[in-house]
């Protein structure tokens, strides 16, 4: 079957695209470790995954009633912001489009957008500036995917894709004009909100009926996006992992690793998206919902590996966030108001310590103090592998108290480590502290 839109990928394998081989500044992004994802469209009125069209295969005419009746008259982007920060996030992704097509700004280049809804608005630009208000970075996301964009072509992942009427108009269909709209939409993004940091691109599925870099015209975007703002951090999507510049950050999905994440033997910037139950966009019957302490547990976890967590949050069809993920967020801020020092600015612990059973370190390399963070609490003391002669005073994170230790599991609790010695065992009260993950906080 012709197609023009699906796929030019295995007609032009070999040839690889020119970018500039550049990247975005880490700094900022090595330092946050916790960020908020937000996934809003259309899907929060079906209230059923962000994928609803395309799992229940419904047609864009039969979509329509959600886009004629789309009005989130409870919309308060300072409360979202608020939420964020007062929940340690130190950066913001919302996706401007997601794979259904609809746009929340006021983008010239489509009516199918926020303004042209009931809600009558740019529900974009007032998000952007609350979350700047509480001192947040800016993030876009921005779907590869359109499946209400006439010129996006019927694939293996379309909700059309079981159509064969639909299928045939593929041969009508031109993806470069789509790639196109793709520039357009994202240079408005880049131009017209100011400094934007990180821009996710979500995302190519290269091969038999599906679509990479040569139908997105990957290189000529993101060669845009560089032009435009050189600073931004472009995710891991648009299918030129092989290309030098091609990203910026690895962003494994819904997946917890279990070392530092690396490309080609070499560490890079990663990120992991996670969600607090099984959907990114508002599912009001999913039930699967994780607790403070495992999210806890995630954000510590992925530190300690040199990696950022961006969590997400699903707002309601009335622009709210609903109660249960204000409990979460609650909870996790809760913690990270006595705790972020053994979050912001860490990372692996230097070659030589070792994570006891039930714990996880992160180490600050600017003030040269680790932090066990201990999940599994035990009865007395610790001992802990490679700390001998390393340590000089140790207390509990969230009240400064002072944590005696020796280099006998009995006897003399003293002040200093025998350097002949490789553990040292940390002297623990039997009752647990009254936070949810206790953290012990060692100056070198």
């Amino acid at each position: 079957m012709a197609r023009k839109s699906v796929s030019k990928t295995a007609a032009t394998a070999a040839k690889k695209p020119s970018i500039p081989d550049a990247h975005g500044d880490f700094t900022w992004f090595n330092d946050a470790r916790f960020g908020m994802f937000i996934h809003w469209g259309l899907y929060a009125m079906p209230a059923r995954h962000e994928w609803v069209k395309h799992v229940e295969q419904i047609s864009t005419a039969d979509y329509a009633k959600y886009y004629t009746r789309f009005d989130p008259d409870l919309y308060d982007p300072k409360a979202w912001a608020k939420a964020a920060r007062e929940a340690g996030m130190k950066y913001f992704c919302i996706t401007t489009k997601h794979h259904e097509g609809f746009c929340l700004w006021d983008s010239k280049y489509t009516d199918y957008k926020a303004p042209n809804t009931p809600c009558g608005k740019d529900l974009l630009r007032p998000m952007v500036d609350a979350f700047r208000d509480e001192g947040l970075h800016v993030g876009f996301y921005y779907s590869l995917i359109d499946w209400h964009h006439e010129q996006f072509g019927v694939d293996r992942i379309h909700p059309m894709r079981g159509n064969a009427e639909e299928r045939k108009k593929n041969a009508k269909r031109d993806v470069s004009k789509y790639a196109q709209y793709m520039r357009d939409q994202v240079r408005e993004l880049l131009t017209q909100f100011g400094k934007i940091d990180y821009l996710f691109f979500d995302f190519s599925y290269p091969g038999e009926d599906g679509k990479g870099w040569q139908d997105y015209e990957s290189d000529k975007l993101l060669t845009m996006v560089r032009e435009l703002q050189p600073h931004i951090l472009v995710n891991d999507r648009l299918d030129l992992l092989d290309i030098p510049g091609g990203w910026d950050v690895k962003t494994p999905e819904q997946f917890m690793v279990r070392k530092p994440v690396t490309w080609k033997g070499k560490p890079v910037c990663w990120e992991t998206c996670q969600t607090f139950s099984g959907s990114w966009g508002y599912h009001r019957d999913e039930q699967t919902w994780k607790s403070v302490d495992q999210l806890l547990m995630m954000l510590i976890d992925t530190t300690s590996k040199n990696g950022n967590v961006l969590l997400n949050v699903g707002p309601t069809a009335r622009g709210e966030f609903d109660a249960r993920a204000m409990d979460r967020l609650s909870g996790m801020g809760a913690w990270m108001q006595k705790h972020s020092r053994s979050i912001y600015g860490c990372g692996v612990a230097p070659g030589g310590f070792k994570a006891p059973n039930g714990t996880r370190l992160t180490y600050n390399a600017k003030t040269k103090r680790i932090y066990m963070h201990i999940f599994d609490w035990p009865i007395g003391s610790m001992g802990l592998d490679g700390f001998a002669g390393k340590v000089k005073y140790a207390q509990f994170l969230h009240d400064a108290s002072e944590i005696r230790w020796s280099t006998q599991t009995h006897g003399h609790v003293g002040t200093d480590a025998e350097k002949d010695h490789n553990t040292i065992y940390l002297h623990l009260p039997v009752i647990r502290p009254n936070v949810a993950v206790p953290v012990v906080e060692m100056y070198l």
